[in-house]
C-alpha cells in the first residue's frame, strides 16, 4: 500500500525515525463474539474456534464460530436496516459520509491497538501493520466518506416532450468475505464503498485472522451506525462463507482470496439469486526489468515487491523478467538484498519479515521451493525453513528459472523470488501474458515509449512503471482473466455497490 505518511518510504517504514510507534505487549483481546444488530452474540451452535499467533504458535483466544443460522440472523438484521423508513435509509448522504469520517477518527485513535492485533493474528511486522495497513484503512475510509454526497445520476436528452434521468441507488444487503493476508485493509476496501452508497453489509473475516474485524465492529457501534448496518460473523469458508455466497437475500458479494475459492463463490452466487459478484483473486505477476532501467531502483522494488508481507500478497512480483544484458548483475544484487533481509519477531522494529500464516501455507511454500530445485532452477540463497523458528522461511532467490517450472507458473504466496531472463520486448510480452492470471505487472525502464508500449500490451488490471505496490484509495484495483472480476477502490468501486435506475417522464403536451 503506497502512502504519503512521512514515516514510510518506498513502502517501508523509516526505522531511523525517533517517533516510531510501539506495539502493546500482552494486549487483552476484548471482542470475540459475533456482531449482529450492534450487539455481541454467541453462536447458535455454541461452538468456538481458536485463533493462533503464527510467530509463537500459541493460542491467542477463542472466537465464536458462526454457521448458517448465524448468517441468517445477520442477513435478517441487514435487511431490516435497509428497509425504507429505517434510520439508515432516512439518513442523508452527507450524514453517511460524516459517519465514515468518524469511523476513520476512531480507527486512527485505536491505530496502535489494531496494528498490534493484526501482528498477533497474522505475524506481519508491527511497523508494516501500523504504517501500511492502518494508513491504508484510514485513507480509504476518508476517501469514500467524501464520495457519499457526490454519487450522481445523469439527465439524458431523448424526445422533445420527455424528461429522462438516472438515479444511482444502493443494491441492498452486501456480503463481504475477506482474506487473511491483509485482514482489516481488505475489509475496509469493501465496507467503505458499500456504506458510502447506502448499503448494509454482512462480513465473514478469514478464520485465521478475525480479531481486527471484530474490533472494528466495536468502533462501528461506538460511532453510531444504526443497528444492522454492519454485521460480522466469524467462522469457516464451507459454513459461513458458503452461506453468504448462496444466501438468496444477499444481493451482492465481494470476495478477496484464491482463484479456486473465488470460482466456488461465483458458482454459489449464480445458483441462488444471480447476485452481483466482485472477485479479487490470485496473481502470478510479471515484473519486467529492461537493460536501460535504473538497476538500483529495480532491484529494490522487485525485492520489496516479492518479499513484502512474507510474500503473502496477490500482487507479489513472483515472476521477475530481466533483460539478458543486466541479468547477472540483477541476480547478484537481489541475492545481496535477500541475505540482508531481517527475519524474526514481528514486534521488533528491525524485523522486515515474519512467519507464514499457518502450517498449510508453510508446507506449500517449501514444496514449491523443492520443486524449483528439482526442476533445475539455481538456488542462489535461502531455500529452507529457519532452524527452530516455527513457520519462518528464509528469503529465497532462484535464478535460471524457465517458464515451465512450477515456481514460474504457480502462485507461491511466500518469500521466494524466481528470476527469469529475456532477450527482447516482444518475447517478454508474450511470456508475461502466457498465464491465466492478470492482476498486476511492473516495468522498469528509462524509455517512455517502451514503458507505454509494455503498459498497453500487458494483460493486467494494474501496470506500475518504475515503482511497485503503488496502490491508492483513489485508483481502481482489480484483475484481468482469472485474477478476478470488477474493481475495488476509486470512483469505479461505486459502480459495484449501486444499481442504476432510469426514470422517464412524459410531459403533458396540452400544458406548455
Amino acid at each position: 500500500m503506497a502512502t504519503t505518511n512521512g514515516a514510510v518510504e518506498n513502502g517501508q517504514p523509516d526505522r531511523k525515525s525517533p517517533a516510531l510507534p510501539r506495539p502493546i505487549r500482552n494486549l487483552e483481546v476484548k471482542f470475540t463474539k459475533i456482531f449482529i444488530n450492534n450487539e455481541w452474540n454467541e453462536s447458535k451452535s455454541g461452538k468456538k474456534f481458536a485463533t493462533y499467533n503464527p510467530s509463537t504458535l500459541e493460542k491467542i483466544c477463542e472466537v465464536e464460530e458462526g454457521d448458517k443460522p448465524d448468517v441468517d440472523k445477520a442477513v435478517e438484521a441487514a435487511q431490516a436496516a435497509f428497509q425504507r423508513g429505517s434510520p439508515w435509509r432516512r439518513l442523508d448522504a452527507l450524514s453517511r459520509g460524516r459517519l465514515l469520517h468518524q469511523l476513520a477518527d476512531l480507527v486512527e485513535r485505536d491505530r496502535t491497538i489494531l496494528a498490534t492485533l493484526e501482528t498477533m493474528d497474522t505475524g506481519k511486522p508491527f511497523l508494516h501493520a501500523f504504517f501500511i495497513d492502518l494508513e491504508g484503512c484510514i485513507k480509504t475510509l476518508r476517501y469514500f466518506a467524501g464520495w457519499a454526497d457526490k454519487i450522481q445520476g445523469k439527465t439524458i436528452p431523448t424526445d422533445d416532450n420527455v424528461v429522462c434521468f438516472t438515479r444511482h441507488e444502493p443494491i441492498g444487503v452486501c456480503g463481504a468475505i475477506t482474506p487473511w493476508n491483509f485482514p482489516l485493509l481488505m475489509l475496509v476496501w469493501k465496507l467503505a464503498p458499500a456504506l458510502c452508497c447506502g448499503n448494509t453489509v454482512v462480513v465473514k473475516p478469514a478464520e485465521q485472522t478475525p480479531l481486527t474485524a471484530l474490533h472494528l465492529g466495536s468502533l462501528i457501534r461506538e460511532v453510531g451506525f444504526p443497528p444492522g448496518v454492519v454485521n460480522i460473523v466469524p467462522g469457516f469458508g464451507p459454513t459461513v462463507g458458503a452461506a453468504i455466497s448462496s444466501h438468496p437475500q444477499i444481493n451482492k458479494i465481494a470476495f478477496t482470496g484464491s482463484t479456486e475459492v473465488g470460482k466456488l463463490v461465483k458458482e454459489a452466487a449464480s445458483r441462488s439469486n444471480l447476485k452481483r459478484v466482485t472477485l479479487e483473486l490470485g496473481g502470478k505477476n510479471p515484473c519486467i526489468v529492461c537493460a536501460d532501467a535504473d538497476l538500483d531502483l529495480a532491484v529494490e522494488c522487485a525485492h520489496q515487491g516479492v518479499f513484502f508481507n512474507q510474500g503473502q500478497c496477490c500482487t507479489a512480483a513472483s515472476r521477475v523478467f530481466v533483460e539478458e544484458q543486466v541479468y547477472s548483475e540483477f541476480v547478484k544484487r537481489s541475492v545481496e538484498y535477500a541475505k540482508k533481509r531481517p527475519v524474526g519477531d514481528p514486534f521488533d522494529v528491525r524485523t522486515e519479515q515474519g512467519p507464514q500464516i499457518d502450517q498449510k501455507q508453510f508446507n506449500k511454500i517449501l514444496d514449491l521451493i523443492e520443486s524449483g530445485k528439482k526442476e533445475g532452477a539455481k538456488l542462489e540463497c535461502g531455500g529452507s525453513a529457519m532452524e527452530d523458528r516455527g513457520l519462518f522461511i528464509k528469503p529465497t532467490v532462484f535464478s535460471e528459472v524457465t517458464d515451465t517450472m512450477r515456481i514460474a507458473k504457480e502462485e507461491i504466496f511466500g518469500p521466494v523470488q524466481p528470476i527469469l531472463k529475456f532477450k527482447n520486448i516482444e518475447e517478454v510480452i508474450k511470456r508475461a501474458n502466457s498465464l491465466e492470471y492478470g492482476l498486476t505487472a511492473a516495468v522498469f525502464t528509462k524509455n517512455l515509449d517502451k514503458a507505454l508500449k509494455l503498459a498497453s500490451a500487458l494483460e493486467s488490471g494494474t501496470v506500475w512503471i518504475n515503482c511497485y505496490n503503488a496502490i491508492y484509495a483513489q485508483a481502481p484495483f482489480g484483475g484481468f482473466k482469472m485474477s478476478g472480476n470488477g474493481r475495488e477502490l476509486g470512483e469505479y468501486a461505486l459502480a459495484e455497490y449501486t444499481e442504476v435506475k432510469t426514470v422517464t417522464i412524459k410531459l403533458d403536451d396540452k400544458n406548455p
